[in-house]
C-alpha cells in the first residue's frame, strides 16, 4: 500500500493523462475511516462515531458527452472498464468489474444511483488510485465510493450536500454491489473534519464534531492492520442484520435504537428462548449506550476514560454479535496486555483492523507485543499506524 505521503493529486492527474490521454478536469480526495465506537450500530438507527484517516482515495475525473463511463483504477492491473451510463443497472452489475463485488461495481454504482434519483449526470472519464487499505475494514469501499460522487456532484453541477452525497452512495453499495451496508461508512468519508472525530445519528443523520485529540493528552490511537481481509458481500453481514431485525420486530419497535438501555433485563426475560436474537440485541443496545458514554467522556474532556470502554465494545462484538476473529482478539488481547488503555476491533468483523488507545510512551512497547504474539502463533505480521482525525471528502485539483 502507497504511503499517504507519496500519494497526491499530481500523481494521479499524471496517472490519469497517461491512461486517457488527456488533462482530468480536477482531482477529488476522499478518505477512508476508523470507527472509534459504535459497531453494526448504523442500520439499527443507532449512534455512532467514526473518524476520517489521512489514506485517501483520489479521483480523477473528466466529463464526456458520449454518455460512456469509462473506468480505472491504478490498483487493479488490466484494462479500462467500458460501459454506458443509460444501461447501468444492478441486474447487470456484473459487467462492472467481473463480478458482484468487482472494483468497478463502486464507481458505477454511485453513477447509477445519481441517475437513479433522476439527477443530469452524463459520461465520465475516471481514473482512482488509493491508500486505503482494501478489507482492513477501513472503509475502502466509501472512500472510492465518495470520491467519486464528489466528482460529479462537481463536473456536473448536481448541487449536492455532504450528506445526500452520502446516502446516495450507500444506496449504491446497497441496492447496485449488493452489500446492505448502513450510512455510517459514507457519512464519516463525506462529512469529518480534521481533528474530531464525528458523533453520528444514523436515524435522520443529524451530526456533531467532538473535539478529539489524543497527542494532546499525550496518547495515540493505533490502528492495528490485522492483514486478514474480510468481505461483508459474503453472507455474514446480511444474517446479522436480518438478526436485528428480527429482534426489533419481536420487541415491536422500529429499530433497537428505539430499544431503552435501562430496558435491557426485561429484553433478556422476553428473547430467553431465542439466545441467538438476544445476543444480538444486546450488542446493539449496550453499543449505542457504550457511543454515548465516549462523547459524555470526550466533551468532559477525559479522553484516556474512553480506554475500557473500547475494550467492553470489544467484548460485545466477540461474545454477543459474533464478528471478530483470532486475529482480531489476538490483537487486543497483546495490546491491553502490554500497557493500552483499551482497545477494540473496529468495522464490519470477520477480519480487518483493531485500535488501541495507547499512551505515547507506551507505543513502542505494545507494538512490540502485538507484533510478537502474532509471530508467535503463526500469523502474518500486522501493519500498525496511528489513527489521526483528518478531512473529510474535498477536491485537491
Amino acid at each position: 500500500m502507497t504511503d499517504p505521503v507519496e500519494h497526491g493529486p499530481g500523481r494521479t492527474a499524471a496517472a490519469f493523462q497517461e491512461v486517457y490521454g488527456a488533462v482530468p478536469a480536477g482531482v477529488w480526495a476522499a478518505p477512508g475511516r476508523i470507527n472509534l465506537i459504535g459497531e453494526h450500530t448504523d442500520y439499527n438507527d443507532g449512534f455512532v462515531m467514526p473518524l476520517a484517516l489521512p489514506h485517501t482515495t483520489l479521483a480523477a475525473a473528466a466529463p464526456r458527452a458520449d454518455g460512456v463511463l469509462r473506468l480505472h483504477s491504478g490498483a487493479v492491473p488490466g484494462s479500462v472498464v467500458e460501459l454506458r451510463v443509460a444501461e447501468l443497472d444492478p441486474a447487470a452489475v456484473g459487467r462492472a468489474g467481473g463480478d458482484r463485488g468487482g472494483w468497478a461495481a463502486y464507481p458505477a454504482g454511485v453513477v447509477w444511483a445519481l441517475k437513479d434519483a433522476g439527477l443530469a449526470v452524463g459520461g465520465l472519464d475516471l481514473h482512482l488510485d488509493s491508500t486505503v487499505p482494501t478489507g482492513a475494514g477501513l472503509s475502502s469501499s466509501a472512500a472510492l465510493e465518495v470520491a467519486t460522487a464528489a466528482a460529479l456532484n462537481e463536473l456536473y453541477g448536481l448541487g449536492l450536500d455532504s450528506r445526500s452525497i452520502a446516502r446516495l452512495c450507500q444506496r449504491a453499495e446497497n441496492a447496485f454491489v449488493g452489500v446492505p451496508c448502513g450510512i455510517m461508512d459514507q457519512t464519516a468519508s463525506a462529512c469529518c473534519t480534521a481533528g474530531h472525530a464525528l458523533f453520528l445519528d444514523t436515524r435522520d443523520l443529524r451530526m456533531r464534531q467532538v473535539p478529539f485529540d489524543p497527542a494532546a493528552e499525550g496518547l495515540r490511537l493505533l490502528v492495528i492492520d490485522t492483514r486478514v481481509r474480510h468481505e461483508l458481500g459474503d453472507g455474514a453481514y446480511a444474517q446479522r442484520r436480518a438478526s436485528c431485525e428480527a429482534g426489533a420486530r419481536a420487541l415491536g419497535v422500529r429499530a433497537l435504537r428505539d430499544v431503552p438501555y435501562a430496558h435491557l433485563n426485561s429484553v433478556v426475560a422476553e428473547l430467553a428462548d431465542d439466545p441467538v436474537t438476544l445476543r444480538r440485541v444486546r450488542h446493539v443496545v449496550t453499543e449505542i449506550r457504550r457511543v454515548e458514554e465516549v462523547v459524555e467522556c470526550l466533551d468532559a474532556g477525559a479522553v484516556r476514560a474512553i480506554g475500557p470502554l473500547l475494550t467492553a465494545g470489544h467484548a460485545s462484538c466477540r461474545d454477543d454479535f459474533e464478528i471478530s476473529c483470532p486475529e482480531l482478539d489476538l490483537a487486543v488481547e497483546a495490546a491491553t496486555a502490554a500497557g493500552a488503555l483499551g482497545a477494540r476491533m473496529t468495522g464490519g468483523g470477520f477480519g480487518g483492523s483493531a485500535i488501541a488507545l495507547v499512551a505515547e510512551a507506551a507505543v513502542e512497547r505494545v507494538s512490540t507485543a502485538v507484533d510478537r504474539a502474532f509471530a508467535a502463533a503463526g500469523y502474518r505480521p500486522p501493519r500498525l499506524f496511528p489513527a489521526l482525525p483528518s478531512e473529510g471528502a474535498r477536491r485537491l485539483l
